[in-house]
């Protein structure tokens, strides 16, 4: 009885996270020409900012691959 009990708790839980996520309005759709021409404005100057960015920073964001020495062994062994 208490396996159904937990395999409805879940499945209620994850029924109620759909429904949750389902209502989340972080894309929204628009045929305002207004809204359009702001987002195309910022887009372009991102990617002029990027382009502008010197090619010292961009090695710095490469991951460094760092070696460990092999330990030295002691003198008797």
């Amino acid at each position: 009885m208490k396996k159904v009990s937990l395999a409805i708790l879940v499945s209620l839980s994850a029924l109620a996270g759909a429904a949750h996520a389902q209502t989340d309005n972080g894309i929204t759709e628009s045929t305002d020409p207004a809204k359009a021409a702001d987002i195309e404005q910022r887009a372009q100057a991102l990617q002029s900012q990027q382009e502008a960015m010197p090619a010292h920073q961009e090695m710095k964001q490469k991951p460094m691959h760092h070696h460990k020495k092999p330990m030295a062994k002691k003198e008797g062994e």
